[in-house]
């Protein structure tokens, strides 16, 4: 049975935090209801409940790799989290494989030439992002626990190419670094092979297993590519033109020599804005930009067991598109009309004659597809279920730009923004409009099916605005870089010009506005509110920074110098000064609209102390707000009870705050 009674916020409790929230002493109506702990948010109405109901069930599948035995592995959610099940056929039985109350992500399927049956999954406990790798057999459905199973993080897990050796990244040396490891699949062995210091990556053997592609991680725009020997654990890195750029995937060419890689790095000296696929052949010096003729970021490749195709995908304006060359002459291979939407996740057969791939759209969840490369067609191996809803009636959006505060060469720079509108407003209808600000902030909001997104929209009349404001990747690392340390508020200012822009559309009401982000998103929800309050009418914040600096100062050790890296060094008295200045904690004064504030107590990330912290304080001057809480996530909720309550207590809110 729910608990329900009233409480006073403590500042004992946050001795140290902001004066605001040490004045915080506003009662609040708490409910604790198994690992949910919820403030001041009403029962739910049945009836609304029954609304979402199909929305809530709707699901999707992804292609996670191909089994030895030709089925694909997806990931899908059929009960409370997404499990790993096997297809074998177009549209065939899906088969569960794992039962697990925690999500299981991160799956790897052995390679077909190492004679194992099975593959590698990762599992984390409550959200809390310290995953433990395991080996899935599914010849005997035994599983083993590959890593140490404490308080470490293990992820990108990497076989050789016969099965004999795995690599992947671990925190478990120091708990800070992540280190690369090696483990002998045969004997058990492991051993750390790169301890360097600072976030490496492994990202290919050598066909003969010998060597490793590896990476360390400094920033989204900076990344250093080598090679260490497997044996001896000697690391040699590769020379970057100009010094700094990013990389993305790194692979061998099928001659074991050559390299296929993503990177921005310059060329002949001159600076180049996107990521673009590119071979190197070190002993002639010959270097191919492959996707020259393409403006935009290529986002991820992956080259053929046979060593005859490789397959990569463009990001173009927030849209994945689907490319495969012939190797080794590069020549492009024709391919079937995709869906318009996101292509990714892309996995070659074993022979290397089909192409696996997972397509979305704004209208459309995931599913699974298959390309034969010799007769260009395209099956389609799962049909995601979308709640018996009429997927017809789903609203694809309108790519809009609109002008914001500076200009690129004498003309107002332009942001782009997704815009989903109901069908049919009768004229003369205001809108109600929430913004959906994406987190990162080196993320990118793009046309992916959200059912919330569809249930605003189509039940409840209300339009959508999904921005990429400066900062966002996809645009070009001038453009990604507008934001970093002390511009950091340029970014909400792009919040302000939507909201202007939101002015000048006659459907839209510009006297009732929503703003909804979640992480470095909710940041920008709560400096939003901060800077517009007379123009905001209600804001959701998931999982949202309150301070840079207490954020700092609580994140895992291994994610501190990776978020200093694009927010700025907490430690040096000029940042922070500029932390305390453009922090929502320090001006939670500002904040004179309804707040609703959702946290996972596990997050790794975004400690829940920041939203504890911005509850207290924003009550603290006599505003309301609604608070979440649940003990079993991290940072987002990935199980379904949880989600299907913070969606329809999200929904709740908008229809009293937004809805006339």
């Amino acid at each position: 049975m729910p608990i329900r009674h009233t409480c006073l916020l403590t500042a004992l409790v946050f001795a140290g935090l902001a004066p605001a929230f040490a004045q915080s002493t506003r009662e609040a109506v708490r409910e604790e209801v198994g690992n949910r702990v919820s403030e001041n948010i009403p029962a739910i109405p049945a009836e609304l409940v029954d609304r979402l109901n199909r929305y809530q069930n709707t699901r999707g599948a992804t292609a996670s790799g191909w089994t030895r035995d030709g089925c694909l592995l997806l990931g899908t959610r059929f009960s409370e989290t997404s499990q790993v099940h096997r297809a074998c056929q177009p549209m065939g039985m899906r088969e569960q494989l794992t039962f697990y109350p925690e999500p299981v992500p991160g799956v790897l399927p052995a390679p077909a030439a190492s004679g194992r049956d099975g593959f590698v999954f990762s599992k984390d406990v409550g959200g809390d992002e310290f995953s433990q790798l395991h080996w899935f057999d599914l010849q005997t459905r035994e599983v083993s626990l590959l890593t140490d199973g404490k308080r470490s993080q293990n992820r990108g897990a990497l076989f050789s190419d016969d099965g004999r050796q795995l690599a992947y990244s671990s925190t478990s040396r120091n708990g800070k670094d992540t280190d690369i490891w090696v483990r002998d699949m045969q004997t058990g062995a492991a051993r750390a092979v790169v301890t360097e210091g600072g976030s490496w990556f492994p990202l290919d053997f050598s066909p003969d297993g010998k060597r490793l592609l590896v990476s360390r991680y400094v920033s989204i725009a900076e990344s250093h590519p080598g090679e260490v020997d497997v044996a001896s654990g000697k690391l040699t890195l590769f020379p970057v033109d100009g010094g700094q750029a990013a990389f993305g995937g790194f692979a061998y060419a099928p001659d074991g020599e050559s390299v296929y890689y993503v990177s921005d790095e310059a060329l002949d000296g001159q600076a180049q804005e996107f990521l673009t696929l590119r071979h190197h052949e070190p002993r002639s010096g010959r270097l191919e930009v492959l996707s020259a003729d393409i403006p935009w970021d290529v986002s991820e490749f992956t080259v053929s067991d046979d060593g005859r195709h490789l397959a990569f995908v463009t990001n173009e304006d927030g849209i994945g598109k689907l490319r495969v060359l012939a190797l080794p002459s590069h020549r492009p291979v024709a391919l079937p009309d995709l869906p318009v939407g996101l292509a990714y996740g892309l996995s070659f057969s074993p022979d290397g004659s089909k192409l696996a791939l997972s397509l979305n759209s704004a209208t459309s969840p995931s599913d699974a597809y298959v390309i034969d490369l010799a007769d260009r067609s395209l099956a389609r191996w799962t049909r995601s279920e979308v709640g018996g809803l009429d997927a017809d009636t789903f609203v694809a959006p309108t790519l809009v730009h609109f002008p914001t505060f500076d200009e690129v060469d004498g003309a107002p720079r332009m942001i782009p923004a997704f815009y989903y509108r109901p069908a049919n407003i009768p004229a003369g209808t205001k809108l109600p409009v929430v913004v959906q600000i994406h987190g990162g902030p080196e993320s990118q909001a793009r046309p992916v099916f959200s059912p919330t997104t569809q249930f605003l929209v189509n039940e409840l009349g209300m339009a959508v605005l999904v921005p990429n404001v400066r900062g966002s990747a996809g645009y070009g690392k001038t453009y990604l870089a507008l934001d970093n340390a002390a511009k950091r508020e340029d970014s909400v200012r792009d919040i302000g010009a939507l909201l202007d822009w939101v002015g000048t559309r006659p459907e839209l009401d510009a006297g009732r506005v929503g703003v909804y982000g979640g992480s470095y998103g909710g940041y920008m929800v709560l400096a939003s509110m901060m800077h517009y309050p007379e123009r905001i009418r209600a804001g959701v914040d998931i999982v949202g920074i309150s301070h840079f600096g207490t954020f700092l100062k609580n994140t895992e050790d291994y994610r501190r110098h990776l978020r200093r890296a694009e927010y700025g060094d907490e430690t040096d008295p000029a940042m922070a000064a500029i932390f305390d200045e453009i922090s929502p904690l320090n001006g939670a004064s500002k904040i004179t609209s309804p707040l609703f504030v959702a946290q996972g107590k596990n997050d790794p990330r975004v400690p829940w102390t920041e939203a504890e912290q911005i509850v207290g304080a924003v009550r603290g001057n006599g505003q309301p707000v609604w608070y979440l809480l649940f003990n079993d996530e991290g940072h987002g909720f990935r199980k379904k009870t949880n989600s299907d309550y913070f969606t329809a207590a999200t929904v709740l809110f908008w229809q009293q705050h937004l809805l006339p």
